[in-house]
């Protein structure tokens, strides 16, 4: 549920980000906060948007290594980490460190000398066990600030491998392919092949903003989504529209969706989890499109998951064959770690996140995994977690971080989510595409 959860509270990060532009500066970086708030040398707090019950196994993965080097690790998670974040270092009393589930959010607070450079020893770890590209969301202005920690792997399509092979169908290898697919599976069933649901409470919307993610980065390349991601190729732009028109051949199609739930009225109010993997998991429904984590979510529905399985999947296939690209071209999430305080608790606290140590630590415990190299795939809990982590750990994969989550969160998950809801209701295309560029701040 980790993908899911910073969506939802990246609904808040503008009133994050608001709150380090209106307030005055008087704490931040540096403050000695004796080893943590109301701790000691030996006592590192750590404050993040993990919660319960996710909360107990990310304070699992650190036990032995706290016993063995006389640290304690105090975390706190909250979800209104982002809007308390930016009041917490500018008052004073930040956390030793901080989980960040948006760059874009981390970037802020440390253009504004919020946050501190990382450590030698981060910088190191980073450089010998994370990508470029994972890299660069913890960097700002050429500055390491923070390494990465756990990650997901987003675009996957999830499907029976015992019903295609059963009705003859194959994977597609490009994107024409798998449209083709979907008008195969609805002629030889009669039924609408996909089920997809939007709703998530205050942040429903933002499964359809994964789909459009995924085809801009496919359809379009890279240079255009880092482009999107800053505006300098709006919403607005032929590339954008041809990715929401791409995602309408499926969602906007009655013969295609919503298997399972009724017509495309039902995308809105289909919870995005539960609903789907169910539907799969009884047969009525054949394709779903959704991130690694979505595997717990067909656990709970009885499901086995793996290629001889109930159910596999396969990533959202490129336009064209390769795509441009020698590798799997994926998008993904994921957090970052910056620190407040530079104690040697602190930091051996930091370097130990950032380690394959850390790492295989906690995938271990299942439900997660991690991009960084040193992690051992076989410690996943899922055969498709485990390829997961194959493939961000491949030199030849193409990764980009969720735009919706680099993006200002008036965007991101603001309009953009509306956006999507207003889509597939029925709204113009080109009202929706306006109507989320609007909110996009003026300078």
């Amino acid at each position: 549920m980790k993908s899911s959860r910073s969506r939802i509270l990246v609904s808040i990060a503008m009133a994050g980000a608001a709150g380090i532009a209106l307030a005055g500066c008087s704490g931040g970086p540096g403050v000695d906060n004796g080893g943590g708030e109301g701790g000691g040398d030996d006592v590192v707090t750590v404050y993040g948007t993990i919660v319960t019950p996710e909360q107990e196994l990310l304070e699992e993965s650190w036990a032995a290594w706290e016993e063995e080097n006389g640290i304690d690790i105090q975390y706190e998670g909250s979800k209104e980490f982002e809007a308390q974040i930016a009041v917490r270092a500018q008052g004073g009393t930040p956390p030793d460190l901080a989980i960040f589930p948006q760059p874009g959010l981390l970037a802020d607070m440390a253009s504004r000398d919020l946050v501190l450079p990382a450590p030698e020893v981060v910088v190191a770890n980073v450089e010998e066990y994370w990508s470029e590209d994972w890299a660069g969301y913890g960097t700002v202005d050429d500055t390491l600030y923070g390494a990465p920690l756990m990650a997901s792997v987003k675009g996957w399509i999830w499907y029976s491998p015992s019903k295609f092979a059963e009705n003859g169908w194959e994977v597609p290898t490009d994107w024409q392919g798998l449209i083709d697919l979907t008008a195969q599976i609805q002629a030889d069933s009669g039924e609408p092949p996909w089920c997809i649901g939007f709703n998530s409470d205050a942040a429903t919307g933002w499964p359809g903003t994964d789909w459009i993610e995924d085809i801009v980065l496919r359809q379009s390349g890279t240079d255009v989504y880092d482009q999107w991601v800053t505006n300098d190729v709006p919403f607005t732009a032929p590339e954008i529209k041809s990715a929401f028109e791409e995602f309408g051949k499926v969602a906007l199609d009655p013969n295609y969706v919503n298997a399972g739930f009724g017509g495309i009225d039902t995308i809105v109010t289909t919870p995005f989890g539960t609903d789907p993997a169910a539907a799969l998991a009884d047969g009525s429904c054949t394709l779903h499109h959704q991130a690694s984590f979505f595997d717990g979510f067909l656990v709970d529905a009885g499901a086995e998951v793996g290629e001889d399985g109930d159910i596999w999947a396969f990533l959202t296939p490129p336009f064209g064959a390769g795509g441009g690209s020698d590798g799997a071209v994926v998008t993904g999430g994921g957090e970052i770690v910056a620190a407040f305080d530079d104690s040697e608790s602190t930091v051996k606290v930091q370097e130990y996140l950032s380690s394959p140590e850390w790492a295989n630590s906690r995938v271990s415990l299942g439900g997660v995994i991690s991009a960084n190299k040193g992690l051992d795939p076989a410690s996943a809990s899922s055969p498709i977690l485990q390829e997961a982590i194959s493939i961000l750990q491949s030199d030849t994969t193409t990764f980009r971080f969720d735009a919706s989550d680099l993006m200002p969160g008036a965007v991101g998950a603001g309009t953009f989510f509306k956006g999507m809801v207003d889509y597939v209701n029925g709204t113009d295309l080109d009202t929706v595409l306006e109507q989320i560029e609007s909110g996009w701040p003026s300078s």
